[in-house]
């Protein structure tokens, strides 16, 4: 009775969050014009990020078109009774200056419960569930009110240059903020895993 609950539970918080996500990437494209506190330099850090399990899928296309499939994720959470155990993150599998938007690829993960990982290999051909090593990662974060991450981007990588690290892998944006807006009125953590070649230039 109590686990039947539990589900009933965890199926409602997964519906607001998928009706949440759902809203937000269905929005317009954001104003490329919009201005916000983003102007200021970023607060950067290199932190240690602990091991994780992830459910996660495979996307290719716009990425204001997103919507959709992670809203097919989440339902599959609730299909398969995972219990998530954070926000909705975007890896960026490719540069979207050099491929056009139909070919741009993105892995789209929610942190889940490690007993989700006995489904490892049975969820189809692009969806899968695995476990992320503790890691070293840069990360800044892009304010509510900033349109464009271009420019954080920009410093983000300068940063991690200049404190004598080199990235490893590709850029993960997490999702702090729940809700009703675009993206230019989101808030994100964009990090970058790192490792240590030389000693800062600071």
């Amino acid at each position: 009775m109590c686990k039947s609950k539990l589900y009933l539970s965890l199926l409602l918080v997964v519906g607001l969050l998928i009706v949440g996500l759902v809203e937000i990437y269905a929005q317009p494209a954001p104003d490329k014009n919009i201005q916000g506190p983003a102007s200021a330099k970023p607060s950067f850090v290199i932190k240690n990020v602990e091991p994780q399990v992830v459910l996660y899928t495979l996307y290719r296309g716009s990425y204001d078109k997103v919507g959709p499939a992670i809203g097919k994720l989440f339902a599959l959470v609730g299909q398969k009774q995972i219990i998530p155990r954070g926000p909705v993150s975007l890896v960026y599998l490719n540069n979207p200056m050099w491929v056009s938007s139909e070919h741009w690829l993105t892995e789209i993960r929610i942190p889940v419960d490690k007993d989700a990982l006995k489904l490892a290999g049975t969820l189809g051909e692009m969806t899968d569930v695995k476990a992320l090593p503790a890691m070293e990662a840069a990360a800044v974060i892009k304010p509510a009110g900033q349109a464009d991450p271009n420019a954080i981007y920009d410093y983000l990588y300068t940063r991690i240059v200049r404190q004598g690290y080199m990235a490893t892998d590709n850029a993960c944006e997490t999702f702090l903020t729940n809700g009703k807006e675009n993206y230019a009125q989101m808030k994100s953590e964009i990090m970058v895993p790192v490792k240590k070649i030389a000693a800062s230039k600071d």
